[in-house]
């Protein structure tokens, strides 16, 4: 069975960039009905939370994302220690004992003499009593993972045949000298562990593949299928900031996007499928290819999204949004929904329309000898849909305006609004009595 996983930090809300990784897991995983686990990488205690893994976990149900089975890296410590000691036994990993400081002294004097930036390898060339003789003055060592000198190759599921000299890559660290363990480690004992079967994550953690992969062998394993994603940017191209709090799924939903506007993007945005709205997640699954995929930067434009999100109230039905409008405490007829939906960008604009229709708003004075004429010309004997028709008929006659210049401002005064439904539906809604209120302003 295809098993994949997505594995947040606990350490601050979903990010657009983030969720997309997630959304293709789970897409992933779906499309061959297969398995979505969800891996809280929680093993910084001082920066993760449980309020954020509990706002994760609300994202991705509101999202309509279920997991299989979750996990936390928090309580599998051991099982990484157990690891570390496979990789010394092995002559794999190795302990090392310069500070923050002398390492970076070391990187600027490699920068300024024209080499590559490459930790050196000189703890290997501690003996076992300098070792002990260190860590007895006090001396804290942090651990790395001996990588062989060799080309890793691996054919990515997104990017192709690809290749990493890893003489290039200085030996990762895998456990930090206060004992936490590094993600580089802990991934790959868990992948190990609960049997990942495709790795989807962002371009930007090939070089760590690479070092993962030797890691995965020596620890007996061989590694999952790798696919590496193209990072979203924003529409001028520049890198999506995480600190850009506008983008995070949290305050997408306050802003009012509706989850399938965000799935509907994201899950083609960068693929060679057009995008346009789903009304359920179904059909995404279905159609769903990671070969798809293509190695150019997709952009993501928030316009784009606005865009989606108006088009997906289009598809509603009422009997779609009934429950949603009742949770707002908003009563509206079948009729009502369908005159105004296709004017919704988000759907607090409901609020927008029945105080068009039935509230006090304020009636720009366009015209007002126009105005004056249209109230005294509003027809007595009916008012339904074809009040309207025969109410212009009658205006364009009397007043010699046609087009815009009859139509705009008899919308502005009756709705405040420059453009929106049908006016012949509009005022048959409103009736005749909140039609003259709004005619009769004050001149």
């Amino acid at each position: 069975m295809i098993k994949v996983r997505f594995a947040p930090s606990p350490t601050g809300y979903l990010h657009i960039g983030n969720f997309r990784t997630a959304l293709v897991n789970f897409l992933f995983a779906r499309n061959v009905n297969g398995h979505f686990m969800l891996r809280i990488d929680d093993t910084d205690e001082e920066r993760s939370s449980l309020e954020y893994e509990e706002a994760i976990k609300e994202d991705l149900s509101w999202m309509s994302m279920n997991w299989d089975s979750l996990e936390r890296q928090s309580s599998r410590l051991s099982n990484y220690d157990d690891a570390l000691e496979t990789l010394l036994d092995k002559k794999r990993a190795y302990p090392c004992f310069e500070t923050a400081e002398e390492l970076s002294l070391k990187r600027k004097g490699q920068l300024s003499s024209g080499k590559p930036p490459v930790y050196d390898r000189s703890a290997l060339k501690l003996s076992d009593s300098d070792i002990a003789d260190l860590k007895s003055k006090g001396k804290k060592a942090h651990y790395r993972f001996l990588l062989n000198h060799t080309d890793v190759n691996w054919d990515d599921l997104v990017k192709g045949p690809s290749k990493y000299n890893m003489s290039n890559l200085s030996d990762p660290v895998i456990l930090r000298e206060d004992g936490r363990v590094i993600y580089t480690l802990a991934s790959v004992v868990d992948d190990i562990d609960f049997k990942v079967t495709d790795i989807l994550r962002g371009e930007d953690h090939m070089t760590n593949s690479a070092a993962q992969i030797q890691l995965f062998e020596a620890l007996g394993s061989s590694a999952p299928r790798l696919g590496h994603l193209s990072l979203l940017t924003d529409i001028s191209g520049s890198g999506l900031s995480k600190r850009l709090g506008s983008l995070s799924l949290r305050d997408l939903r306050q802003e009012g996007f509706e989850p399938m506007a965000i799935s509907s993007l994201l899950s083609k945005v960068g693929t060679s499928d057009p995008i346009d709205i789903y009304k359920d997640i179904k059909k995404i699954i279905k159609e769903f290819d990671i070969k798809k995929f293509g190695k150019s930067k997709p952009k993501f434009d928030k316009n784009e999204l606005s865009n989606l999100n108006s088009k997906f109230f289009q598809l509603m039905d009422y009997e779609d949004v009934i429950n949603k409008l009742k949770i707002m405490k908003l009563d509206m007829t079948k009729e009502f929904w369908y005159l105004i939906r296709g004017n919704i960008k988000i759907l607090e604009d409901v609020k927008v329309w029945i105080n068009v229709c039935f509230g006090n708003i304020y009636t720009k004075n366009i015209d007002a000898e126009f105005i004056s004429l249209a109230l005294k010309l509003l027809p007595q004997d009916q008012f339904n849909e074809n009040t309207w028709l025969t109410w212009t008929n009658l205006l364009k006659v009397e007043s010699g305006k046609k087009g815009k210049d009859l139509y705009k401002p008899l919308r502005l005064c009756l709705t405040g609004q420059d453009n929106g439904p049908e006016m012949a539906s509009l005022i048959s809604i409103m009736g005749r009595d909140k039609v003259i209120e709004r005619l009769s302003f004050d001149t």
